[in-house]
């Protein structure tokens, strides 16, 4: 009788075309990323239309790679998942494509899997998780705390009203002139300078658990803006560190305000901004400062973008509860939990 679960699984719902080979949903036997920032670069973010023809581009190629690296057949394989939302249609439809296509070929069960949920399941690869736990999802498009009750299980206490965290560092690191995806850079200037602006920290005084960002990046590039016109040069570094610090502490409160009322033995933070130093090391001091008994988890810098190991993790979860999809799936760019 075979034991170990083997699922092909696929990401293509941005700017990264990935294909990833994942047994029993927490080791990684490939994960092939081909990645399309610099095409992207000079349009200052990501144009939809040219990435999806990178996905069309890249697609077959990434396959045939993770199967090689994972020195597997398709008769070891035991399912297909793919990411169905939320994310660019034109990009997780080349994806959907080609996972339905090879399961169709061989035979095998289809999974659809939340791009959200693939995030904080990143974190599978680092501990086995440990319910109920709270998540800090942070990327370009969401900045959502989302409470884990059970294996695939999710309630969502706070979310964004407006901009998404990533974003918002995208749009002022091109105000700093930084070339997108800038939250790297800003994050670099931020640990050398000092947070001398006092920018506003929105919402952080309100009975919920939502974010707002808008406010914070419009202080910040009008800021910006009245010293070009007045002839002022401001320090780079100050002002990441000012824009971060804000940032932070936005996070900080929310998520101590969640896990009062949620406790929980872990926090997992995940999405592309999880890789950011100064939340980590934040998050990691209020954790020690406030004296908890709790496991602050991080997935790899390499699993905290877009990648298919990550949806091979919540679609083993899926594989479990013999939760399939047929042929029929669609895209569905605005999926939340």
């Amino acid at each position: 009788m075979k034991e170990d679960t083997l699922i092909l699984s696929f990401e293509s719902s941005c700017d990264e075309t990935s294909v990833a080979v994942i047994k029993n949903g927490n080791k990684i036997l490939s994960n092939i990323i081909a990645t399309q920032i610099k095409s992207h670069q000079r349009f200052g973010g990501v144009v939809p239309e040219v990435a999806s023809r990178h996905h069309v581009e890249e697609i077959t190629k990434c396959i045939q790679m993770a199967m090689d690296e994972a020195e597997v057949s398709y008769d070891d394989l035991d399912a297909v998942a793919v990411t169905y939302g939320p994310g660019l249609v034109g990009s997780l439809l080349i994806g959907i494509m080609a996972a339905k296509t090879v399961a169709f070929a061989h035979n095998l069960p289809l999974i659809k899997s939340n791009h959200l949920a693939g995030h904080i399941y990143s974190a599978s690869f680092v501990t086995e998780l440990k319910y109920p736990f709270m998540a800090l999802l942070v990327s370009g498009g969401h900045t959502e705390l989302v409470y884990v009750k059970a294996p695939g299980d999710f309630e969502t206490l706070g979310d964004t009203r407006d901009d998404a965290v990533g974003e918002a560092y995208d749009k002022i690191g091109r105000v700093l002139g930084i070339n997108y995806p800038a939250g790297k850079e800003v994050d670099r200037l931020a640990g050398i300078g000092k947070d001398t602006f006092n920018f506003p920290r929105a919402m952080v005084q309100e009975d919920n658990l939502d974010f707002s960002f808008s406010g914070l990046k419009s202080a910040f590039i009008n800021t910006v803006h009245h010293a070009d016109q007045v002839h002022e040069e401001l320090n780079k570094a100050d002002l990441a560190a000012s824009f971060q610090g804000a940032v932070l502490d936005i996070l900080v409160n929310k998520t101590f305000r969640a896990l009062k009322t949620h406790p929980v033995q872990q926090l997992v933070v995940a999405g592309g901004v999880a890789a950011n130093q100064g939340l980590r090391k934040r998050l990691a001091s209020e954790i020690e400062t406030r004296k908890l008994d709790m496991d602050l988890i991080f997935p790899p810098l390499r699993l905290c973008g877009d990648n298919a190991a990550m949806i091979g993790a919540i679609a083993q979860i899926q594989y479990d509860k013999k939760d399939f999809a047929d042929l029929t799936v669609n895209a569905d760019p605005s999926l939340d939990f």
